[in-house]
């Protein structure tokens, strides 16, 4: 009883120590975008200075973060509605599909997340290339739905497991078409599993750099990361980048525990009909 005791300890100490590196860093930004300085470290007294310069236009490169929070904001929006709409597509059909070719297409699936973002970032350029397409919004929103579209497809097959077919099957049977069936019957069992590779593939969307930095083009095209990384390179960080990171952090946690709080009511509510 005593070592279970003393595991449960280690555990938790473990985990704190876990959160607090993970999540200390993210603080710290957060902390100094509520200060007037050029520098984390050199705290100068609480000011909203830098969200103020950040949406009036008038900080340090404030108008070239504004387009690049807004090009991520659009490539994350589409390649999210893009990658939904694919990926609970060809759930679907993984769903009905049996023996090896279910297991050659979920491997298939499971590829673009366990390779590394570089190699694919690579292989998309030199595909671009190849094809004489030229790098934009149209290449680099094509890039976030290659690897945005396999974790939906994830989001989305437990859903369809825990889905009754015989209701298709019945709305078939009652005079349904397929479309209206999958519309009024599946749509609905797996709405959960969308939203959440949505959400999945907004925040990958906007957290990506190695495809992103390899598919934009060379016309001035910028999304945060990849301007980040060229304000960096520099010499330093403009101030005003540790105000919207902030932004992008909370709105994310936002989305994040809204999502976990819907979660939680429709579990309870299927519980208490359950009861």
């Amino acid at each position: 009883m005593q070592n279970k005791t003393k595991f449960n300890i280690i555990s938790r100490v473990y985990l704190y120590i876990l959160l607090l590196a993970i999540y200390a860093p993210i603080a710290i930004v957060i902390i100094y975008s509520f200060t007037n300085s050029k520098s984390i470290g050199n705290w100068k007294g609480f000011s909203l200075d830098l969200y103020v310069s950040l949406f009036n236009g008038t900080g340090q490169n404030a108008d070239a973060i504004g387009r690049a929070a807004l090009n991520t904001i659009i490539i994350a929006v589409a390649a999210s509605t893009i990658a939904t709409v694919l990926g609970s597509f060809a759930a679907v059909g993984l769903h009905n599909l049996r023996g090896r070719w279910r297991q050659a297409i979920t491997f298939a699936n499971d590829i673009p997340m366990i390779n590394p973002d570089i190699i694919t970032g690579i292989s998309l350029f030199l595909l671009f290339i190849s094809l004489g397409i030229t790098q934009g919004y149209a290449t680099i929103i094509l890039a976030h739905v290659t690897f945005c579209t396999p974790y939906v497809v994830l989001s989305v097959m437990p859903r369809l497991k825990q889905m009754n077919n015989n209701v298709y099957e019945a709305a078939l049977d009652l005079g349904a078409t397929p479309f209206q069936a999958f519309r009024k019957v599946v749509i609905p069992e797996i709405r959960t599993g969308m939203v959440s590779g949505f959400m999945l593939s907004f925040v990958l969307s906007i957290d990506d750099f190695a495809v992103s930095v390899f598919t934009k083009g060379n016309n001035g095209l910028e999304t945060l990361s990849t301007y980040i990384y060229s304000d960096a390179r520099k010499g330093g960080l403009t101030p005003e980048l540790r105000a919207i990171s902030s932004i992008v952090v909370i709105v994310l946690m936002l989305l994040l525990i809204i999502g976990n709080m819907r979660a939680d009511k429709k579990k309870s509510s299927f519980q208490f009909f359950n009861v």
